[in-house]
């Protein structure tokens, strides 16, 4: 065994010391496979590895490299095996695929290029221009099936009953109800409007209700207000961002659309041809 190996080793060593000293520079159009005379380059597998969802870019090169290598073989063999038996369906998911493709490719240098901290900063500025300060509620609630049962509670809730204690034995709200209806801080906009409505004119520390929503009856209490702390921009960073970026893509989009000359004659067609498939075999 011992006398294979070195052997082997040895074989080996010739095979390197035979090769050529300096290996070609590698480059996207080097070959790393052939499959029935298709050449597939070392761009393929760059490309292919750049479209990999991001938890699998963690693994370790070599053996991403084996095995996106492996994989476009593989997707090669297959598409050997079609030949020119090509559907209308395959021919036109094709025509598509290669459309998204490009429209996505054109769209990325106007989204990557488009927000600026200056434009982040112009933006923020325009919404908080005129803003007025918004009031910010802390609020607890019951809710139930029913508006007897609400009333019923509301009378114990007169009679000296605990509120929160109510709340944990009674409430349909479990999330809340753990809490004794605790709802925590939201602003206007947070919750259906019935509820809001009723929170805002209500008085701090009285119970108001019974309020029916689409969830069912509730009573609530108001505990305290606050003015709400305007947010910072970067806190809104994020959003601004992606404001900024919808923006310029349908900027971009009009401008394209304004200098070309588009018509739809299929506008004048039955909208449920679309649901039609059958029409791809005719």
């Amino acid at each position: 065994m011992a006398k294979a190996m070195r052997f082997l080793a040895g074989a080996v060593l010739a095979a390197c010391l035979a090769g050529p000293v300096l290996a070609e520079e590698p480059s996207a159009e080097t070959v790393v496979a052939t499959v029935n005379g298709t050449v597939i380059t070392l761009g393929n597998l760059i490309v292919a590895h750049d479209a990999l969802p991001e938890q699998y870019k963690t693994l370790p090169a070599e053996a991403l490299f084996k095995g996106i290598l492996d994989q476009l073989v593989q997707q090669t063999l297959l598409e050997q095996s079609v030949g020119e038996k090509l559907t209308k369906k395959d021919t036109l998911q094709l025509e598509n695929d290669r459309r998204s493709y490009l429209a996505n490719a054109a769209l990325t240098p106007i989204v990557t290029t488009a927000v600026t901290d200056e434009k982040l900063q112009a933006l923020y500025d325009a919404r908080f221009k005129d803003a007025k300060p918004a009031t910010e509620y802390h609020a607890a609630h019951i809710l139930v099936d029913s508006e007897e049962m609400a009333n019923d509670l509301k009378s114990q809730l007169s009679g000296g009953a605990d509120f929160a204690g109510l709340a944990k034995a009674n409430s349909k709200d479990t999330g809340s109800g753990a809490n004794g209806g605790d709802l925590g801080w939201f602003g206007l906009g947070a919750m259906v409007k019935p509820f809001e409505d009723a929170v805002v004119a209500a008085k701090i520390g009285e119970v108001e209700g019974p309020i029916k929503s689409d969830f069912g009856w509730h009573l609530i209490k108001v505990s305290e207000t606050r003015v709400a702390a305007k947010p910072t921009l970067d806190d809104l960073r994020a959003e601004l961002a992606s404001q900024i970026e919808q923006t310029a893509v349908e900027d971009h989009l009009k401008a394209l659309t304004d200098a070309a000359k588009i018509e739809k004659p299929g506008e004048g067609l039955d909208p449920k041809l679309i649901l039609d498939a059958k029409l791809l075999d005719k």
